[in-house]
């Protein structure tokens, strides 16, 4: 089994302030992650006016706009520390202006049902992953038609539950098998749980091909209270772990491993059933 794609969700973490982004680039490279995402959004472009002009709490989301200015240094910052850059567009302009620097378009579950946002990273060339919360099959299957017939090539769909945070009875992972069953790309998990064991799960029972996760740097981040963000070490733990497991695989060959060389002559011989060897028994007598 090969490692997972790891992809560390700054979401709106990053309090629009390049060095924090900055710093969020820093440690999912340093905990091993593969590729380090953000958000490009406006508020105006993502909610209709009629909830904007009775919801507060949707207007108070302008704070979490990540500037179009900060493009270049973000994708300049990844190169520096050899990570990868993705995005997801919220609005349809965004998706051009994101082009000269992403590696890979995103497209959140909130907006699987938006053929034309689909079209337009399609046409594009790039890669795309595709979140699926609270979606359906058919609902899934429409969307990866769509991504095809517009001239998308490469696409990863991730099983998702829109929950923040997911309780672990809540996951299906399940259906992880069977998106991979129906549309036959690569298919992995994005993460709302916070929970190691189901991560582990996603990869070693259902062979999970990416795992996207939502990252805090400190517990400041303004999505971190709604408890679905992973701490740079609480990932950095489950990330080291994948690699032990895989180190522990061997070649396969069944001989006894440089572990177990000093103990195999303590084995009970076969003579008379008594441990150890005959030939150790010898020369414990000859030390007395």
């Amino acid at each position: 089994m090969t490692d997972p794609f790891f992809i560390a969700e700054v979401s709106s973490n990053h309090a629009s302030d390049l060095d924090r982004c900055f710093e969020f680039i820093k440690a999912a490279s340093d905990i091993g992650c593969d590729a380090v995402k953000f958000q490009l959004f406006k508020v105006d472009d993502l909610f209709a006016p009629e909830i904007l002009a009775k919801s507060p709490d949707h207007q108070s989301r302008k704070e979490w706009e990540l500037p179009v200015s900060f493009l270049p240094d973000l994708k300049a910052k990844c190169d520096e520390v050899g990570i990868q850059f993705a995005c997801t567009p919220f609005y349809l302009k965004a998706v051009k202006e994101l082009a000269p620097y992403v590696d890979f378009y995103k497209i959140a579950s909130y907006e699987l049902l938006w053929d034309e946002l689909i079209q337009a990273c399609a046409k594009t060339g790039k890669p795309l992953v595709l979140s699926t919360g609270m979606a359906t099959m058919p609902e899934i299957e429409h969307a990866v038609s769509v991504f095809k017939k517009a001239g998308g090539q490469e696409l990863t769909v991730l099983h998702c539950v829109s929950g923040y945070p997911t309780p672990p009875a809540s996951c299906n992972l399940k259906a992880i098998q069977t998106i991979r069953d129906v549309i036959g790309s690569k298919v992995g998990w994005s993460d709302h749980t916070r929970d190691p064991y189901v991560v582990n799960r996603a990869i070693d029972r259902y062979s999970a091909d990416v795992i996207e996760f939502h990252l805090d740097l400190d517990e400041q981040g303004a999505e971190y209270s709604a408890g679905h963000c992973w701490l740079p070490q609480e990932m950095a733990e489950v990330i080291a772990g994948r690699r032990r497991i895989k180190g522990a695989d061997g070649t396969g060959i069944k001989e006894p491993t440089a572990a177990e060389i000093d103990d195999r002559p303590w084995r009970a011989d076969p003579t008379d059933g008594l441990r150890p060897t005959l030939k150790v028994r010898d020369e414990w007598r000859q030390k007395q």
